[in-house]
């Protein structure tokens, strides 16, 4: 175990594995606490993303063995927990269970119950706005044709609230059955202090388009390259820079095969994406809303980008509404709609007085908006509200 400074009432920061590299989110929220002592608690410690500063408590650590892979089934069939991994976070005496993610919801409650203790649950996108029947069919996996009849229990449960991360999310979670007066919207934010602005002014860039993000259907990438295809017939010095990786590179990569100006960067540390952020003229996240009905929440990236002073064109469904000021900070176009898209990008490629202007706004929005220690500075009040406690 691990030890966090801070002092006040315990939040038990659930993750069935802490923590992925992909969820720098969860582990930058829980260090930005300031009167509530977080604690990240789990089935698993895995080796992933570098926790010092905070406390760990995990029943496992490693990768799973058959035998406990076995018992994670049978567990979750009777929607329970382990006694040894109930026993561990009841020693902490929390206040409060947060769990990220309504799958680790659903796994965090039967803990809650048992110590008596409410649980908060935020909702980043995929597990509320897939549709219900496709993690039913097994679509999504054998682990999770059962999420549907847990979510639904979990939501007769007056002590279980929801935090979504955009009022887009808060809609699915609404049009799902979730109850609207037990839903808080409260988006992350980032440290705008990681990212400052390069040296180089936007309008004096090469013309750059970047991508970051992993390669899945939602993120709309095969989309980016048709309206790329398209505006290089005009602007032939253009690049597209594609940093990420998944199982749609093969598909991808296959129909950038004959075209000029593409790049595929593969995965990329938290460090290269601002490298490659200081070098674009402009940052695209032309999401969609997935076969599954899967959708993007917010997209931090999204932030990042303007926090960087590099202008936006996305279709994320938050990220589109309130992630951006649009024609101030970025622009926001339909999904799909690979015309606009060109135009778009075409205009922050060669106009400078618009890219510029753009670039200057986006920190100050962002700093605004989205900052980190704010946005979880009133994480603390919806803790407080949920746990009873008065600041």
């Amino acid at each position: 175990m691990t030890s966090a400074a801070s002092a006040g009432p315990i939040v038990a920061i659930y993750r069935t594995q802490i923590l992925p590299l992909s969820e720098t989110f969860v582990r930058d929220q829980a260090l930005a606490l300031r009167r509530w002592h977080p604690v990240l608690v789990g089935e698993r410690q895995i080796e992933g993303l570098p926790l010092a500063g905070l406390a760990v408590t995990a029943r496992h650590r490693g990768p799973p063995s058959l035998m406990q892979r076995f018992e994670g089934v049978i567990w979750r069939r009777f929607d329970r927990s382990p006694p040894s991994l109930v026993t561990m976070i009841g020693r902490l005496q929390p206040r409060l269970i947060h769990a990220h993610f309504g799958f680790d919801g659903v796994e965090a409650w039967p803990i809650a119950r048992h110590l008596g203790v409410p649980l908060l649950v935020t909702l980043h996108g995929s597990d509320i706005t897939t549709r219900m029947q496709w993690f039913a069919d097994g679509r999504a996996g054998r682990r999770w044709k059962g999420y549907p009849s847990r979510l639904t229990r979990l939501v007769k449960e007056e002590r279980v609230s929801f935090i979504a991360v955009s009022e887009s999310i808060r809609d699915a979670a609404i049009a799902v059955g979730l109850p609207p007066h037990r839903i808080f919207v409260q988006p992350i934010g980032i440290d705008t202090q990681r990212f400052a602005r390069a040296s180089l002014p936007i309008a004096q860039r090469a013309r750059k388009i970047l991508f970051l993000g992993r390669l899945v259907e939602k993120k709309g990438c095969i989309y980016l390259l048709e309206a790329f295809d398209q505006l290089r017939q005009h602007l032939p010095d253009a690049e597209l820079i594609i940093a990420g990786d998944g199982p749609e590179r093969p598909a991808l990569t296959e129909r950038a095969a004959h075209m000029e100006g593409v790049r595929f960067l593969g995965a990329f540390t938290r460090e290269q994406a601002q490298a490659l952020l200081a070098e674009a003229r402009v940052f695209c996240l032309p999401s969609v809303t997935a076969e599954s009905g899967d959708a993007e929440g917010l997209g931090l990236v999204i932030l990042e980008a303007q926090a960087s002073g590099v202008p936006v064109v996305t279709s994320a469904r938050g990220g589109a509404t309130e992630g951006i000021r649009d024609g101030e900070t970025g622009y926001a176009f339909a999904e799909r709609d690979v015309a606009m898209l060109a135009k778009r990008l075409t205009q922050l490629l060669t106009d400078d007085a618009i890219s510029t202007r753009f670039s200057a706004a986006g920190p100050g929005f962002v700093a605004e908006h989205h900052n980190l220690y704010q946005r979880t500075a009133e994480l603390e009040f919806v803790y407080d509200r949920v746990a009873g406690l008065n600041p």
